[in-house]
């Protein structure tokens, strides 16, 4: 079974969490409001600013600043495993 899954941004220079107006640089599974898609799938955004009517599938962004992304599943199931799986 799937717990739960996030994607966090950390930055290239600290290597640390990006540091942005948002409380943590995070969304996931568990994210309050997250729109999930007809067919169970998520969009996320990044960007300095949310699109319009998107803002809990969003992560903020600082212009000119490098970053990178983990995504971490808690609880993969088996097409994680066996390799079918695709993000």
């Amino acid at each position: 079974m799937l717990l739960f899954w996030s994607v966090i941004l950390y930055s290239n220079q600290t290597r640390s969490q990006i540091q942005t107006d948002q409380q943590f640089p995070s969304v996931g599974s568990q994210t309050k409001g997250l729109l999930v898609n007809a067919d169970g799938s998520v969009d996320i955004y990044f960007g300095p600013k949310p699109p319009a009517g998107k803002e809990n599938n969003w992560v903020q962004t600082i212009p000119e600043t490098g970053w990178n992304t983990i995504l971490r599943l808690y609880g993969p199931l088996e097409p994680w495993f066996d390799k079918t799986w695709r993000p």
